[in-house]
This record gives C-alpha cells, structure tokens and sequence, in this order.
C-alpha cells in the first residue's frame, strides 16, 4: 500500500504559476530556513538545564521554556483559524512569499528580546522571548512547509518537502553538541558559573542570520499561487463544521498532539536523565542528546526512499545504509563520543532500517508499528540499569522520525478544499509540545524521572492505534 502524499491534497487544491523545474534557489534559501528553525527550536532543551541552574527551578518550573514556546503555536494557529474561517485566509491575501518573511522576522525579534532577558535576570522576560520566537515559527510552519511543495514539478513536491525537513532535524542534531559547547563551555567563568553573555550572544547571531535569510528571500523571484476554494470531493460534508467533520483530521489533530508532547518531553528531559544515570554533566550529556535528534535526521532522510514505491526494495536498501553509514560518522565527529558509546546507536540504526522495510512503504502501517517499537524502548529502557537503559531511549529518536509526517499526511487525506484549513489545526495540535512536557515535568518532582516517562508511553499508545485506524480503513 502506497503511502498518502501529505502535499498532494495542496497542491491539487492550488494554481500553480512555476516551471517544472525546480528553483534551485529559493529553495536552497528555504532550505536554510529550515535548518536554523529547526537548530533554534532545540536550543530549548539546552535552555531548559542552563536556566533551572540559574533561577534554581524545579522540573515543572524549567518546563515552562516548552509551555511558553509551544504554546505560541496553538495561539497562533488558533488566531490564524478564525481568521481564515470568518475573514478569509490571510496568507492567500498576501501571498506566501510576504508571510515566510513576517514568520522570519517575527522570530528574529524574539532571538533580540533574549538581550533584555539576560541583562534583567528575570525567567518570565526569557519566557515571553521564547513565546515571540514560538509565534514566528508558527507563521512559518503554515506557510513554508506549503511553499516548499509550490518550487518545482507537483510529483517532486514530496522529495523536496522531505529534504528540507531532513535539514531541518540537521539543525536538531547540532545544535545540542554546538549550542551546548557555547552555553556551558565558551561562557563559563572561572569560577564554573555561566556568564550572562551564555544566551545573549548566541541569540544575536540567530536574530542576524535569520535577517539575513528574510533579505535574500524578499530579493529572489518566488512562484505566487492561489487557493483554488472551488475543489470539492464525494466525501466532503457541506455544513459550516468544514474540516472538523472528518474523522481522519480530528484523530490526526490529537496524534500531532501526542507525538510532538512525546518528542519534547524525552528531548527536554534527556541530559537530566542522562546526568542522573551515568553520572556526568551536562556539557559530556550534550554529546548523547546529538543522538536522539541525529535519529530523527536519519530517519527522515531514509524515509524519502522508504516511501518511495517506484524504486525497487534492493535499491532502497543500499540507500537507506549509505544514508546511515554518512550520518552515523556524522554524528560520531560531532557528538565526540566514543566508538563503543555509539555501537548500540549503530544497532538500533539497523532496526530502524528493518522497521521500514517490514512498513512496506504504508504510512498507516509504519506509524503504528514504530509507536509500538518506541514503547518497547521506553518500558524496556527504564527497566534496565546503566548505559543501556540511555541507549535505549536514544533509539526512540530513530522511530519518532516519520510520525509527524506520517500523521500530518492521514490527517489531510481527502480533505480536498478543507486542507489548508486541516493544517492549521495540526499545527494549532503542536500544543502538545507545551502541555505534556510540563504534566511530564511535574511527576519527575512529585515522583521521579523514570516514572515520568509514563507520559511518552501513553503519547505512543495512541498513535499505535491512530495508525491501527488508518490502516484498516485503507487510508495510507
């Protein structure tokens, strides 16, 4: 069973003035795009032990870094909803062009509240910058992710989605091992505190570089499309509930909400897990975080061979290996960690490629057989004692990487003129990122870390069955 194009029901909703050729670089610049969002969203997890230390917080209390940060995207993408519902969708007004370049600069001011942050020393000034920062990146997940589909032929529009998302999670994966060599290494006084320059400096790069992009997007030629809202399909309800009548959208609003709660929680957790279950700082645990998001890279890049029923099961096996082989000596020079540290993460690579051989490129089918390997590693990982136990969960990584697309895709099939109003309900889900890291935090005080990760199990829990659903009513 072919897996379901999550850009498909865009781009037949949409007129399209563009060469079949792609454009090599506006989507280049994208591309950049997508690798500084993705490098400064997980600068959180970072964030989150550097600013429990300096404010002396609690595990609830450094949780608010998530809620203030995710929880931008549900305010935006709610605002966005009602007023593309009541007034009409704002980025088909003013084109996706001017909204990439809002979502930037938007983002750019939140990088620059972090000066006044750290010169007042106050957690709910570094709050509200990443709150600011959140609504910038809510701008540009409803409308970059779309536009990447627009700059180039309607065939290639997954691969090229799939590549930036691939970049994207490169940015993930650095920005533990470099973020995290500036915060706690370049910036600490001799004393071993951290300098208050620790998160103004890094931040004022960010806010530069992203202007920067801004400028070199506003100056290339962009494809302009427009909505075509007279596209309709035999499932489509004709009541005022648009969207929210499809089953398949409301069960794939819930899944982005738990998968991305699960991905945050682990990820904002894991050097304090890793600090408590080897015994070393935070500046050696940054090394093990690079492989949790490095999995996910791995993943995404592999899966645009996964799902690819066009090329044959032989071939897509020696690309899925190169693809591990190049990133796990990626990972191996950045991370600085040990061969012998890496070679249970070379394994659970081999796994991973196994998973995706026995999904038989069915989105469905994959996503609820990794949700089902994910709680293994979970269950078992917080069983056993030691290194296994962090490795284990660094696996986890490896079998998120396909659930945001995979679910974003079930969630949208067949919504025909509905899509770009399904979308900003998903993305208005990744609430989730902000709700259950903090319900999460909460038990590590109440109870204990390990007792935490309940949470991600439950998350994985029901996407298994989203999955189930899916697959047994033959979509995806």
């Amino acid at each position: 069973m072919a897996s379901f194009n999550p850009t498909s029901s865009i781009a037949s909703t949409s007129s399209v003035s563009t060469n079949q050729k792609t454009n090599i670089v506006p989507l280049i610049t994208l591309t950049l795009l997508f690798f500084m969002w993705g490098f400064i969203t997980c600068m959180n997890d970072i964030l989150i032990p550097y600013l429990k230390k300096l404010f002396t917080l609690s595990y609830t209390q450094s949780m608010l870094v998530q809620l203030a940060f995710f929880g931008a995207y549900f305010i935006g993408s709610l605002v966005y909803f009602l007023i593309s519902k009541f007034k009409g969708d704002p980025i088909n007004k003013v084109g996706y062009k001017k909204g990439i370049i809002f979502g930037i600069m938007l983002s750019a001011i939140g990088c620059l509240l972090f000066i006044p942050a750290s010169a007042t020393k106050l957690y709910g000034v570094f709050l509200i910058a990443l709150f600011v920062l959140g609504l910038g990146f809510t701008v540009l997940q409803i409308t970059a992710n779309a536009y990447v589909t627009l700059l180039g032929a309607p065939e290639t529009a997954s691969s090229r989605l799939n590549m930036t998302q691939a970049f994207n999670s490169l940015g993930t994966t650095l920005a533990p091992v470099i973020g995290g060599h500036v915060i706690f290494s370049i910036y600490k006084n001799a004393d071993g505190t951290l300098s208050d320059q620790a998160t103004k400096i890094p931040y004022i790069v960010f806010a530069a570089i992203l202007v920067i992009v801004a400028l070199v997007i506003s100056k290339v030629k962009l494809p302009e499309f427009n909505q075509n809202n007279d596209v309709t399909e035999t499932s489509e309800p004709n009541d005022s509930m648009g969207a929210l009548k499809f089953w398949n959208l409301k069960l794939g609003v819930l899944g982005i909400f738990f998968y991305v709660g699960a991905e945050v929680g682990i990820g904002s957790l894991m050097i304090s897990y890793i600090e408590h279950t080897l015994n070393m700082n935070e500046d050696a645990a940054k090394g093990f975080l690079a492989l949790y998001w490095g999995g996910a890279m791995a993943g995404r890049f592999m899966a645009t061979f996964a799902f690819n029923g066009t090329i044959n099961l032989v071939k897509r096996l020696i690309y899925m290996i190169l693809i591990c082989g190049g990133i796990f000596v990626l990972l191996f020079y950045i991370s600085k960690l040990q061969f012998e540290q890496m070679s249970f993460f070379a394994l659970m690579m081999g796994v991973n490629i196994i998973g995706f051989l026995i999904g038989k490129s069915s989105a469905s089918f994959s996503l609820s057989l990794f949700a089902i390997v994910n709680i293994a590693l979970v269950a078992i990982g917080l069983m056993v004692p030691g290194a296994l136990s962090v490795h284990l969960l660094l696996g986890i990584g490896l079998f998120n990487s396909i659930m945001f697309s995979n679910i974003y895709t079930l969630g949208v099939s067949g919504l025909g003129k509905y899509t770009s109003q399904g979308s900003s309900l998903l993305v208005m889900a990744i609430l989730g990122g902000a709700i259950l890291p903090l319900l999460q935090g909460w038990i590590a005080d109440t109870y204990n870390l390990k007792v935490s990760y309940i949470i991600p199990v439950l998350c994985y829990v029901y996407i298994a069955f989203f999955g189930m659903v899916c697959n047994k009513r033959k979509i995806g």
